[in-house]
Formats: structure tokens, C-alpha cells, sequence
């Protein structure tokens, strides 16, 4: 039998949310077979349906820069709170944005050697969680929320149509609903397909009457799985009777979304 490490215990429960105990029996379960047993806790309901833990860090900061017509979103991730406030910290963030946002994403390994040397001296794993460089056309705006006062999550939005603040509370929705997708189209069937096995393998579904589980299926397919990963179905984070969607926002307002991105450096 493989050995269970804290290591391959952490790794699951980072990628799933689920429990240390549920995630260490679901790899001896699985003899340590890592997707096998993301597909069991699934299978249980104890993962996440659309987790994105590869845009997460433990600590950081991200930045944002918006002149006229161009913009910048950038997360640098490290390990602790006290090096993500450090002035050497922040100087070398700062020359990351000014990088990515006057010569785009690649810019930021451009900084590597800066990357390591800060590294060595802080003693922290120090990476570039993200980076994104849009730029807006005739009749397009660029927007963006980062929230303060820690500014460890952040979005930038170009959209078209619509007012100014409508903009902004759509990258607040951002960094608040964290969408894996804009819409269900963006969606790979694989995806979906994999997604809809685990549920009709779910002990939620088995032990329901045979001739009404693949529409108790569907149904959570559409609320756990696209309500949760799609932007355009996910609730509004400021949800009232007359908006219930994200999507649904984007039509009553006017608001043609035509790019996005968000970054968060700590998982809540």
C-alpha cells in the first residue's frame, strides 16, 4: 500500500476545500491515486465543484493599474503576512505591474532574476500568481476592484455599453464569486460530462428512486456545477428579486462583457 504523506494530504485538501481527515481517507481509499480521490470526495460531496487553486497563494498582494485606455491586474504570491507588507515585497509587485502593464503578461519573467534574489533574501517562496494586460477600443471601458485594505483579491473587466459604476460592481461580483468560466459555452464537455458521472454516482442521487435521478442530476448539475463555475449564472453577489443572475445583470444594465480576470492570493 502507497504510504500517505501530510505532503499528498495537503496537496488534496488544497485542490477540494475538503477535510485534512476526509482527504487522508480518501487517498488510502484510493491507494494514493490523487485523482481518484478528488472523484471520491466528489462522489460524496465533500469537494468543490470548480476550485481554481492553481490562482491561489497563501499570502500577497495583487495590484492594479488603469491609465486611459490600458490596464493591468497582477498577484504576487508569498508565504507569510509579514513578508506580503515588506517594502522589498511591494517595491518588486510594483515593478512587476509596470512591467505587465507596459509590455504585457510575459513581461513579468523578464523580472526573474529580481524574483530569485528577493527569494534568497526573504526566504520565501516568492511567485507571480497572475498577470493580465488589457486594452480597450473605441466605446470600451476598463474597470476594476481590488479589495482593501489587505488587497489580496482583485478583478479588472473591459465591457462595453453601460455605466461606470455598473462596471465596477461587475469586477466586485468577480472578486467575490471567483467564475471559472464566462459562460456555459466556454464550458469543455468533458468537463461536464465528468461532472455529470460523479453526481449520478453521488450517494445523494443513489438514493433517490431510479426513474428520477437523472433529472435530480440535471438539476444539480445546473446549480452546483454552472451556478457555481459560470459567470453568467452565478447569483449576483447583491442578489434581489429582480436580479438573480450575473447574467441576468450584464442584460438589464446594458453591458457587453468582453474581458476579464481575477486573482486571488489566499483561498477566502
Amino acid at each position: 500500500m502507497t504510504e500517505i504523506s501530510a505532503a499528498m494530504v495537503k496537496q488534496l485538501r488544497d485542490a477540494t476545500s475538503a477535510g485534512m481527515m476526509d482527504c487522508k481517507r480518501a487517498l488510502v481509499d484510493t491507494n494514493g491515486d490523487f485523482d481518484e480521490a478528488v472523484k471520491l470526495l466528489r462522489e460524496k460531496g465533500m469537494a468543490s465543484a470548480a476550485k481554481r487553486a492553481d490562482r491561489e497563494t497563501s499570502e500577497g498582494k495583487v495590484g492594479v493599474m488603469v491609465r486611459e485606455n490600458v490596464g493591468a491586474l497582477v498577484a504576487i504570491g508569498c508565504e507569510t503576512e509579514p513578508v506580503s507588507n515588506n517594502d522589498e515585497f511591494l517595491a518588486y509587485a510594483k515593478d512587476v505591474i509596470d512591467a505587465v502593464f507596459a509590455k504585457g503578461a510575459d513581461a513579468a519573467s523578464e523580472l526573474e532574476e529580481q524574483r530569485v534574489a528577493l527569494t534568497a533574501k526573504l526566504g520565501e517562496n516568492i511567485q507571480v500568481a497572475g498577470a493580465k494586460r488589457m486594452e480597450a477600443g473605441d466605446g470600451e471601458v476598463l474597470s476594476y476592484y481590488v479589495h482593501g485594505p489587505a488587497n489580496k483579491v482583485g478583478a479588472l473587466v473591459r465591457t462595453k455599453g453601460g455605466d461606470a459604476a455598473s462596471a465596477r460592481s461587475l469586477a466586485l461580483h468577480l472578486t467575490f464569486a471567483r467564475p471559472t468560466y464566462a459562460t456555459r459555452d466556454e464550458v469543455p464537455q468533458e468537463l461536464v460530462d465528468a461532472e455529470r458521472e460523479i453526481l449520478s454516482h453521488s450517494e445523494e442521487v443513489l438514493s433517490k428512486p431510479e426513474d428520477v435521478r437523472e433529472k435530480i442530476v440535471e438539476g444539480q448539475l445546473n446549480k452546483k456545477f454552472y451556478g457555481e463555475a459560470v459567470l453568467t449564472e452565478q447569483t449576483w453577489y447583491r442578489a434581489d428579486e429582480s436580479t438573480a443572475t450575473a447574467g441576468k445583470y450584464l442584460q438589464e444594465q446594458g453591458i457587453e462583457l468582453l474581458d476579464y480576470a481575477w486573482y486571488a492570493v489566499s483561498a477566502n
